[in-house]
């Protein structure tokens, strides 16, 4: 009797003579009829982008009476005109404890309480790092943050990139395209031998370190154990990372289909390949969860605008606005190409990378020091979201933290609350 050869699952691996060499996936085997066999589906993914200072309040949101999916787009949205099918505007969303306009960024995807520690700063897990104990399992990153280096002088707030761990930690972003490609597909530049003495090094230490650490762990008063315990979980956290990479040593990085970046490039040219970097990033399946903290200041140089994002977001008549009204036209330009590049982009099972991702761009803040109806723009059919529609909640000053509940539910998250959640978005979900 004749067999139908069998198709190997995506993550399936060639050894022989001692090379291991991952199986891409091959979607002209789907298409002769193997799906049967072994199904394919595709993947959930969530990319985020900061917008900083946020937008001009007058021309970037649609008129509020203008609701549903025959709203008004506004001109700060323009450049999305194509695509405005595909992705929402929701008005109403707040973070309660936004009480600092110059943090856009710091507690963005965490909803935290600045003062919770008392006197000292504090900060809580955001969205995307549980939104990738969830989607991260599979992949060779859990997440990836991106970043850049203007981010800190143009003045974002305390953080490394948008991303904050369990323990409120911040997590450290890739800062230019160079290092984001390095990461993601340069060689590792060191054979595989020495990567997996370097892991077993790694691995020894942090046995050592936990030891010592238990020793006197008993001694300790309530509040220090406490503190410990805050310490046991970061090296909990170590440990995962370095079993996800023992785990895909020898596993060899793919090909991007993207040449690889110059030293040089800034603002515009700098988050245009970011973003294409992204799509290659989610394209060969490296990660399913990426935040991008984006450049302001170097953003307005590469537009020949000569004054800080910082000034520009205190806008009144005249070239403040302007140049405010240029920007938001340059990322929601920026935006449309990332939307086309994954509507062109092939998925696993026959869709597309934008109909299994969810891409959120927006900030806590909303413009100068307002800190309610945080611009939100929702694209992308990864979480289950209505898109083509502009909505204004009820409640002015509905929790942000209700939209990531949301979106973290649709991606699959086993969750029933985040930050300061009260329930979650249902006019939203299709």
């Amino acid at each position: 009797m004749n067999r139908r050869p069998h198709l190997p699952h995506r993550r399936q691996v060639l050894r022989a003579a001692g090379v291991s060499l991952a199986l891409p996936f091959l979607p002209s085997a789907v298409r002769r009829g193997f799906a049967a066999e072994q199904p394919v589906a595709a993947a959930k993914r969530l990319v985020v982008l900061s917008l900083g200072y946020g937008v001009t309040s007058e021309s970037w949101f649609p008129d509020r009476s203008s609701v549903g999916p025959d709203y008004v787009l506004p001109a700060g949205l323009a450049p999305l005109q194509r695509h405005r099918q595909r992705f929402s505007i929701i008005q109403g969303l707040s973070h309660k404890h936004s009480n600092e306009a110059h943090w856009g960024s710091t507690f963005y995807l965490t909803g935290a309480n600045r003062y919770a520690g008392g006197g000292m700063f504090s900060n809580t897990v955001s969205m995307d790092q549980v939104a990738a104990e969830t989607l991260g399992k599979e992949t060779r990153f859990s997440s990836l943050q991106f970043t850049s280096r203007d981010v800190v002088e143009s003045g974002h707030g305390p953080g490394l990139s948008l991303a904050w761990d369990r323990q409120g930690k911040p997590l450290a972003g890739l800062d230019t395209p160079v290092a984001a490609y390095a990461r993601l597909f340069g060689d590792e530049g060191a054979s595989q031998q020495e990567r997996a003495e370097m892991l077993a090094d790694q691995r020894s230490i942090l046995d050592v370190v936990l030891s010592d650490a238990k020793s006197f762990e008993r001694r300790l008063s309530a509040h220090d154990r406490r503190k410990l315990d805050e310490y046991f979980q970061s090296i909990r956290g170590i440990e995962v990372r370095l079993a996800k990479e023992k785990e895909w040593l020898g596993r060899p990085k793919p090909k991007p289909g993207l040449a690889e970046p110059g030293e040089t490039l800034a603002g515009e040219q700098e988050m245009r390949l970011m973003y294409d970097i992204i799509v290659a990033a989610l394209r060969t399946d490296s990660t399913r969860v990426i935040t991008y903290r984006q450049p302001l200041d170097s953003l307005l140089r590469s537009m020949e605008i000569d004054m800080k994002a910082h000034d520009m977001s205190h806008y009144d008549p005249g070239p403040k606005l302007d140049a405010s009204r240029r920007r938001d036209l340059k990322q929601s330009d920026m935006l449309a190409a990332l939307l086309d590049s994954l509507e062109r982009t092939p998925d696993a099972d026959g869709t597309t990378l934008l109909d299994n991702t969810v891409v959120v761009m927006g900030s806590n803040i909303r413009s100068s020091h307002h800190l309610d109806n945080c611009p939100t723009l929702v694209a992308g059919g990864g979480a289950g979201i209505l898109q083509g529609r502009h909505t204004v909640l009820a409640a002015k000053q509905t929790p942000l933290c209700n939209l990531w509940l949301t979106l973290l539910q649709g991606l699959g998250a086993d969750v029933t609350s985040f930050g300061d959640s009260t329930a979650t978005i249902p006019e939203i979900i299709a």
